[in-house]
């Protein structure tokens, strides 16, 4: 079996892509990589290395989401279209919409990790109306029509997709993993909260951390400082006057390393179609403390803490109420790291992705 996956460099689906391709190289399944909207560093494409069976073909393409970036979509389709043409894969498995359009005698895996119009529609109540959004509308929906299958990581987001560009009758959910092993659960805890999110995200919502006041523990900080129209310099006294350390951009190490010594993990997004980062924090043990928001209510059910949606009062007294009671802290540790064994493992994830290749496989030689 070979499978040509598409992936894009920047955030969570590289680390989803990750999981994947080690998953299925693992298995003796041949695999073509190729990936859009930048070329990765060398930290992050370490783990391609002595993968047998990968091929790795990174491009520079601008993504569908990316303003102004429909030459570009177009470019890469074409260039798309040339390495399936050379590679001659069995699968596509894709993580951009605009590709599940592309006219091959192929079956097509669509990815809906998130999209733009859901994201405005859950952060800002509005949708634009402007011609870049027809645009990407139309393109996702091309794509989405063109799919032999529409898989979201939460049932969710897959009804986000049906409310934003119609019914999807050939979809279901499969959800984000991650390897346990790549995570430390026995580490002593220490006197400190962890979350992770651009500050000027609107959909991470991290800046909900700097309404807190008379925090019962520090709150370290992984992502950008900067938000726009605010200097660093600011935006760090901020943080330092509400317990707020700011830890940067962190390496996927540096990461495991904040999140080993974390004993809460504070999830603060208000548009999060998974979620990988509070994933992680359960494999490494951390209580979760969340934003009362559809998909963490699916995905943690009763393994998480929530606070009253986009509340910072509410999340400062989740807080207070986990930092003061340790054996209550412990025990959403525990009830999440069970949870994220049970269901969000890598391996499940992979296993669940074979069986949908094998089965489209087996459809596609029925037909011919």
């Amino acid at each position: 079996m070979h499978i040509l996956v598409t992936a894009d460099t920047i955030g969570g689906v590289w680390t989803y892509t990750r999981e994947l391709v080690t998953g299925l190289a693992s298995r003796g399944i041949r695999v073509t990589l190729v990936s859009f909207g930048g070329i990765p560093s060398r930290a992050q494409r370490t783990w391609l290395e002595g993968l047998a069976g990968v091929t790795y073909l990174p491009t520079g393409y601008g993504l569908e989401w990316m303003q102004d970036a429909g030459e570009e979509v177009s470019d890469s389709a074409r260039y798309l279209r040339s390495v399936i043409d050379e590679r001659k894969p069995d699968l596509l498995h894709l993580s951009q919409y605009c590709f599940g359009s592309l006219d091959v005698a192929l079956p097509k895996i669509v990815v809906a990790h998130s999209d733009v119009l859901s994201w405005n529609q859950t952060v800002r109540g509005v949708q634009p109306r402007d011609a870049w959004t027809q645009w990407y509308r139309k393109t996702v929906e091309r794509g989405l029509a063109g799919a032999s299958l529409v898989v979201a990581p939460s049932r969710w987001m897959l009804d986000c997709v049906e409310s934003c560009y119609g019914p999807q009758l050939r979809s279901r959910v499969i959800y984000n993993g991650r390897t346990p092993a790549l995570f430390d659960p026995s580490a002593d805890k220490q006197n400190y909260a962890a979350s992770a999110g651009r500050l000027w995200d609107e959909g991470k919502q991290s800046r909900l951390l700097l309404q807190l006041s008379g925090l019962p523990l520090p709150i370290l900080l992984a992502g950008c400082v900067t938000a726009p129209g605010e200097s660093a310099h600011n935006a760090g006294r901020a943080g330092n006057d509400m317990g707020i350390r700011f830890q940067g951009h962190l390496s996927e190490d540096e990461m495991r390393g904040l999140l080993r010594g974390a004993a809460i993990y504070v999830a603060t997004s208000k548009y999060e179609p998974f979620g990988l980062a509070p994933l992680e924090a359960a494999l490494s043990r951390c209580a979760i403390v969340a934003n009362d928001i559809p998909s963490f209510r699916e995905i943690w059910g009763d393994a998480a803490l929530y606070f009253r949606g986009d509340d910072a009062e509410a999340l400062g007294k989740a807080l207070t109420q986990l930092h003061g009671d340790q054996e209550l802290c412990e025990n959403y540790a525990d009830r999440a790291y069970e949870r994220a064994l049970l269901s969000y493992t890598g391996d499940r994830m992979v296993e669940e992705y074979m069986h949908l290749y094998t089965v489209l496989l087996e459809r596609r030689v029925s037909a011919a």
